[in-house]
C-alpha cells in the first residue's frame, strides 16, 4: 500500500468487523467491511470480496497471504470482470496446490527438493517401505 501511495494509486482494503482498526485498513484510501470476524464469513467469501471490488471500482486485487490467494476460482472470477489478480497465474496456483505435481515441476526444473515419494501411497505397508527408503537417502 505504501508503494501504491508513492505511485499515486488509490487503494481499498477489505476487512472483517474485528479488523476494522487494522493497519492495512488505516493505510488504505478506502475500506470495505466484508463480514463478521470468522474468516469463513468474511475473508473467504468470494461473493463479498467481489461485491467490494464492484462497489469501489477496483481494477486490481492483491489477495494477501492465505485466504483466497491460492484459489483459482477467485482468480478466474476477477479475470471475468477484467480485474487484475496480483499474484501467480491460475495455472501456477493449481500446480502448487497439488503437492505431487508441484514436486514434479520442481524436479523437472532441476530445483533441489526434499527426498520423498512422488506418487500415491496405496497402503500402510507401502508407506513403511517408502519411509525406510527415504531414511536411507538422508
Amino acid at each position: 500500500m505504501k508503494t501504491c501511495k508513492v505511485m499515486g494509486i488509490k487503494t481499498v482494503a477489505v476487512h472483517s468487523e474485528a479488523d476494522a482498526q487494522s493497519l492495512h485498513v488505516k493505510l488504505a484510501d478506502e475500506a470495505v467491511c466484508v463480514g463478521p470476524p470468522a474468516s469463513k464469513d468474511s475473508y473467504l467469501r468470494m461473493d463479498r470480496i467481489m461485491d467490494a471490488v464492484k462497489q469501489t471500482g477496483a481494477q486490481a486485487v492483491h489477495p494477501g497471504y492465505g485466504f483466497l490467494s491460492e484459489n483459482t476460482e477467485f482468480a478466474r472470477q476477477l479475470a471475468e470482470h477484467n480485474v487484475a489478480f496480483i499474484g501467480p497465474p491460475t495455472g501456477a496456483i493449481k500446480a502448487m496446490g497439488d503437492k505431487i505435481e508441484s514436486k514434479r515441476i520442481a524436479n523437472d526444473a532441476k530445483v533441489h527438493t526434499i527426498p520423498g515419494f512422488d506418487g500415491v501411497v496405496k497402503d500402510v505397508d507401502e508407506a513403511v517401505k517408502i519411509a525406510n527408503q527415504i531414511v536411507t537417502l538422508l
